[in-house]
């Protein structure tokens, strides 16, 4: 792709070349970006920025497992940097309320400063108030941390370096920044989560004078928004998806059950108005919706006339009168919709002539998971209302016509996309290559890496250690990757127990879990197989590893030739 070459702003001087800086803190004219999350996927986003002995983070979300992650709960970054350096941290930034920018801080804030800590953790009102309930609900005290409310246009002063311009950006949640980042070698912009809506819920529209007035003065790095960068043309307003809720909401001819992300408060708004407005009671059912629904109303960006009714109150109601907020947008198995739609809830059950929909998206991986709870709908004669079909969701991401606005008003010498899998930050990449000044460099990020941004230059100069830890219940990080690998096997080939007891008459139990239909015959063959190694063992008075290295093997190669099959053999040898 051809692209115009841009003239740069200032003369520069011919300078040395420098050999990649393995540390950081080495040098006193640099900024360090160092992501730990965020970069080539989406969730878990966490950012430190650094200039000479100081440190500011921005955000610290978490991210949901996929398919292949059986029993794990939640994804958090790995945050080995921070802890190392936590005596350089300055000051925490949030640029929002959703999971993936401050789900992870209740297990990220103990891991760096303990269970309290003086440095001050910014946020506006509905981003603080969620993040103190995500505290309580972990058995943490906000009142331990620092926890400063700012506006989401307000200026903050961090350490000696960083004068941070927080603006509002519009998105799928209240409360929404980006920031202008001052620092004594230039000027970074940070979009934050954001689509450009002229027509928001709560009519507060973007602030892009300060994008443009920090335009105007010069932008040596822009950090942005890649989610949507293959999406062509302008992301729906928020108030597009409000009348058509409005219109299906009006038609239906029975209960109506909606879903969205818990955190949505905007078009949860929205269904609450339409519901208002034909008559219908709303009652709403789900722990994460319940719990942000409360806080909103509690701050005052959520508002209902009359109030929030359980669904024991609306069961006895007419169909007409009853409208559903439930949790399950993204087909989750213990979720309200999930288990209203296999009959397994115990207060309500779907019904022909019940209308559901569906106002979200899947987030990618959880595809099949949302089509199993659809066609089960359809199944149970539900009518069953999602996008692209009917047009009950919009992004709360910026789409191609929206993102060249921000590039040509920052007109940045250096790129980095961010919030988004490989392809967004590519496409993003592209996309900025093709306007009429696009940008010096662009460098597609990564999890883990120390960029080192300077007046003239911006370049990948080493790594910091990072990853993702495992939340399993009440244990974070005790899952490892062979963990999951022996869960995945489990699930793949099932598994068979052998317990054998060595004693003077030596005992030998067969049971077998997700296996094959195991039938007598093939595990009389292994109980036989087993105890004749059994008894030899006993016999020669072979060490208890060594019976059972005799008893697995054997048992292990006449399964796979027997069956096709490779189960966990789990061979327990004990001493009688």
């Amino acid at each position: 792709m051809e692209t115009q070459e841009r003239k740069p702003r200032r003369r520069r001087k011919k300078r040395p070349q420098e050999a990649p800086v393995a540390l950081t803190g080495g040098t006193q004219d640099a900024v360090e970006i160092i992501p730990l999350g965020g970069m080539g996927e989406i969730g878990k986003n966490i950012t430190a920025f650094r200039f000479r002995d100081e440190i500011f983070v921005l955000d610290g979300g978490l991210a949901f497992p996929d398919e292949g992650m059986p029993g794990v709960d939640l994804l958090i970054p790995r945050v080995d940097y921070l802890v190392e350096n936590r005596h350089r941290i300055k000051a925490w930034v949030l640029t929002h309320g959703h999971e993936d920018h401050i789900g992870g801080l209740p297990f990220i804030l103990p891991m760096v400063f303990g269970k309290e800590s003086s440095v001050p953790i910014y946020g506006a009102r509905l981003t603080l108030g969620l993040l103190k309930g995500k505290l309580e609900e972990f058995g943490l005290r906000p009142g331990a941390f620092n926890l400063k409310e700012v506006s989401p246009d307000d200026r903050i002063q961090v350490g000696r370096y960083f004068t941070l311009d927080l603006f509002r950006m519009t998105h799928s949640i209240p409360d929404n920044s980006g920031v202008v980042i001052r620092t004594p070698i230039g000027t970074i912009v940070h979009t934050g989560d954001f689509k450009l809506d002229a027509t928001p819920i709560d009519g507060q529209v973007s602030h892009l004078a300060k994008v443009a007035q920090a335009g105007a003065e010069g932008v040596l790095l822009l950090i942005a928004d890649a989610t949507n960068a293959e999406r062509p043309g302008y992301t729906p307003s928020e108030m597009e998806i409000a009348k058509e809720l409005d219109r299906v909401i009006g038609r239906a001819p029975g209960r109506v059950f909606v879903t969205t992300f818990a955190s949505h408060i905007h078009r949860i708004q929205s269904v609450i108005w339409a519901a208002e407005k034909y008559g219908r009671k709303v009652a709403m059912e789900g722990r994460s919706m319940l719990k942000f629904s409360r806080i909103a109303m509690e701050l005052g960006y959520l508002k209902v006339k009359d109030r929030l009714y359980t669904l024991e109150e609306v069961r006895d109601l007419p169909d007409h009168q009853v409208l559903i907020l439930a949790t399950g947008s993204q087909g989750q198995p213990m979720s309200v919709l999930h288990r209203l739609a296999f009959e397994g809830h115990a207060k309500m059950a779907i019904k022909p002539g019940d209308t559901v929909i569906l106002s979200s998206s899947p987030i990618p991986g959880n595809e099949e998971a949302v089509n199993r709870v659809i066609n089960r709908l359809y199944a149970l004669g539900a009518y069953v209302l999602y996008p692209p079909t009917y047009k009950v969701h919009a992004s709360g991401h910026a789409s191609q016509e929206e993102l060249k606005l921000i590039l040509t008003l920052t007109t940045p010498r250096f790129f980095l996309p961010w919030h988004g899998e490989v392809r967004h930050q590519v496409n993003f990449k592209w996309l900025a290559e093709g306007m009429s000044r696009p940008p010096e460099k662009t460098l597609i990020g990564e999890n883990g890496a120390i960029y080192r941004l300077t007046r003239d230059s911006f370049e990948k100069v080493g790594e910091v250690p990072h990853g993702v830890l495992y939340v399993d219940g009440l244990g974070v990080g005790d899952i490892t990757e062979e963990i999951l690998a022996d869960r995945r096997h489990m699930a793949e080939e099932g598994l068979v127990v052998i317990t054998a007891l060595a004693g003077e008459d030596p005992v030998v139990e067969v049971v077998s879990l997700g296996f094959v239909k195991a039938g007598e015959r093939l595990l009389g063959e292994v109980r036989r197989m087993a105890l004749e190694a059994l008894q030899n063992g006993v016999r020669e008075k072979k060490p208890l590893e060594r019976i059972r290295d005799d008893i697995y093997y054997p048992v292990k190669k006449f399964l796979k030739k027997a069956t096709g099959r490779d189960p966990v053999i789990l061979p327990v040898v004990i001493e009688g």
